[in-house]
């Protein structure tokens, strides 16, 4: 009896086991707080990515992370469970200075590869290795070559590269990591390894990368890697050139960060053409978008309210979800041979929240801020003067406390769909632009971006503001701070002398003519030239202004004018302004007419080059109803009279 009842215990206990095990990595079940429309056509071979290099070196400085109930929890378990299936590392030669001291970004050297790379496979998910071949980072911008292989010829820095890949990937293999793809470079626009000759970088150094891979993990994809998509031609460039040194690989992948990358239709007409024409797979191997706009670090971020970038979702956890599933959706799609997308570095989150000087402690110590003070001995015009923390804490699937955020959860939900009630995830801003002698009315409806990623517009209240005040402080821009749908909203407003002329200084002409449509002219002398060019250093403003110019003596004499429509009955005042020369007499003048009458003009002259005359009428009184023209005359008699008109003005004036 007491052999069956420790049997018993033993399957109770293997039982109990397995489901905790399998409890571990079950999928993530529904989200009530995000919209998760559904991928059609995903197959389970799909690549959900995920690059997070730097978490052995964020975990040895006190990071945490948690399940979605709010337990303790291996990172990759959470990732594997929300749908995570690749798990993507870098690694550098030797990220080290020679006391020892790592750079920073994780110290991501082929022992830490090792480490992920084991817990990565624990919970099912492949490793995919991205080797930089760098003793830290390598992008567009810096290819630098490891310290060891410094002085080597192209040909013995072949011979390097290729022997490092091997034994880098051969201790993957004795420590039984399951790899199914490699970077053979990251970001080689141009340049890899310290190389910038096209032969020596494909031919030589990618070639003898993909022999490696080829003998020790023969069944992993080998991938090249660039960026910069946007950039017209490069990568139909790049595809050709790899295909004349006839370079052994499987994926032309691509780094799309939807801020500077350019748009989703143009990476799709980009990839395709070398999915079609080289019969390569193709793939996002890098993005990321922000949930928040705030840091929780005190580094700065590279994405901020202040960033001068593409802004197509709001920066939340909703707008990050419709973003990466519109990147998905395109790939799985749109893109001809798209086997998948890799998000960057989505746990590398604040190692700390009390100060700089704590964590920056931290980042120097352990290596988990982009990079310490020690890279500066290897990169001192970059990482020895800006080094520091977590650039993409705020980028992160996770808060910075190590909580899941519920767009993590996109990449399991996009498969069957997670449909919530519609809602307003995020207001846009409203512009607005408004005479200052006129009333100030805002909308009463603003643009709401809805949680399916749609657009309408909603009931907004504006907060109490005194219009005399505002008025009395003049010209400029203000804030009026409102609510929405429970959201903040914020209008700009800006109170100006409001032109009401069309096209004021000719920068425009939509149909072509040579002169633009809002504006007339009335030839009464036969002058030989008449029309608007387009020249700005002529011009008052812009680019482009009126010309005039004729051979002959008396040939210069016509009238420019707009009409004005649909303006209310009031107090107004105009200004024009005109530059030339070799005139002769001459008889110029601004004028206002109101029923083809002239009821107001102010004489103008022209004398040199560059030498702007104002032709100003300081107040005239509209009724609302009749013919408005505002114009210039101009005549002259002297022979090659010349002359430019620019910068036409029509504003109200108070009583």
């Amino acid at each position: 009896m007491k052999r069956i009842s420790a049997v018993i215990t033993l399957v109770l206990f293997l039982f109990v086991v397995s489901s905790c095990t399998n409890n571990q990595i079950r999928k993530v079940e529904s989200s009530s707080e995000v919209y998760i429309r559904k991928i059609e056509n995903l197959n389970d071979d799909f690549i959900m990515g995920m690059d997070v290099s730097s978490v052995i070196a964020l975990e040895n400085s006190g990071v945490t992370y948690y399940d979605y109930e709010g337990n303790e929890a291996d990172l990759f378990s959470v990732l594997a469970q929300s749908g995570i299936n690749y798990i993507r590392v870098r690694v550098w030669n030797d990220p080290y200075d020679e006391n020892g001291n790592g750079y920073g970004g994780g110290n991501c050297d082929i022992n830490t590869a090792v480490e992920i790379g084991k817990r990565a496979n624990k919970y099912g998910m492949k490793l995919l290795v991205d080797f930089h071949y760098s003793d830290f980072w390598a992008d567009p911008g810096k290819q630098m070559v490891p310290k060891a292989w410094k002085d080597l010829s192209i040909e013995d820095k072949s011979i390097a590269l290729y022997e490092y890949t091997r034994d880098c990937l051969k201790k993957l293999k004795d420590a039984k990591v399951k790899v199914g793809m490699v970077q053979i470079g990251n970001e080689t626009n141009g340049a890899m390894c310290g190389e910038k000759v096209w032969m020596n970088i494909i031919y030589q150094l990618m070639a003898s990368g993909s022999k490696a891979v080829r003998e020790v993990y023969p069944d992993a994809l080998v991938a090249v890697h660039f960026a910069n998509p946007e950039k017209e031609g490069a990568y139909a460039d790049y595809a050709k050139k790899l295909n004349y040194y006839d370079l052994d690989y499987d994926v032309f992948a691509t780094s799309y960060y939807p801020y500077w990358h350019g748009s989703l239709d143009n990476l799709t007409g980009v990839l395709n053409n070398i999915a079609d024409t080289y019969n390569k797979k193709v793939m996002v191997i890098e993005t990321s978008y922000a949930y928040t706009a705030k840091d929780s670090d005190f580094s700065p971020n590279t994405i901020s309210d202040d960033s001068t970038v593409t802004k197509n979702y709001p920066y939340t956890v909703q707008g990050q979800t419709n973003c990466i599933l519109d990147i998905i959706d395109t790939v799985n799609n749109r893109i001809h041979n798209g086997i998948g997308i890799c998000y960057w570095e989505g746990a590398w989150i604040s190692v700390g929240s009390e100060s700089y000087e704590k964590n920056q402690e931290l980042w120097e110590k352990y290596g988990s801020g982009w990079a310490s003070s020690y890279a500066g001995s290897y990169d001192p015009d970059d990482a020895g003067k800006y080094y520091g923390g977590s650039a993409v804490d705020n980028q992160a699937f996770f808060d910075s406390d190590g909580h899941p955020l519920e767009s993590l959860k996109l990449f399991e939900l996009c498969k069957t769909g997670n449909e919530i009630p519609l809602k307003a995830d995020a207001i846009e801003d409203t512009n607005v632009s408004i005479d200052i002698n006129e009333d100030i009315i805002l909308p009463d409806k603003v643009y709401a971006l809805m949680n399916d990623g749609s657009r309408q517009e909603i009931e907004v209240i504006w907060d109490d503001f005194d219009e005399e005040t505002l008025k009395n402080k003049g010209i400029g821009k203000y804030v009026i701070n409102g609510t929405a749908d429970s959201l903040e909203a914020k209008c700009y407003l800006s109170l100006i002398e409001y032109n009401y002329l069309m096209n004021h200084s000719f920068e425009e002409d939509p149909n072509g003519t040579f002169i633009p449509s809002s504006w007339k002219v009335n030839k009464i002398a036969d002058s030989d030239e008449l029309y608007v060019e387009t020249k700005k250093t002529d011009s008052l403003s812009g680019d482009n202004h009126y010309h005039f110019w004729s051979k002959a003596n008396n040939s210069i004499e016509f009238e420019l004018e707009q009409e004005v429509k649909d303006l209310n009955a009031g107090n107004y005042k105009f200004s024009i302004n005109i530059m030339g020369g070799d005139a002769g007499n001459s008889d110029i003048y601004a004028y206002v007419k109101i029923n083809d009458e002239i009821i107001e003009k102010d004489p103008m002259k022209i004398t040199s080059y560059n030498n702007w005359d104002e032709g100003y009428i300081e107040k005239f009184t509209y009724d609302g109803t009749s013919k408005l023209c505002v114009g210039i005359y101009v005549k002259c008699d002297g022979a090659g009279a010349w002359g430019k008109i620019d910068e036409a003005l029509l504003n109200s004036v108070g009583e």
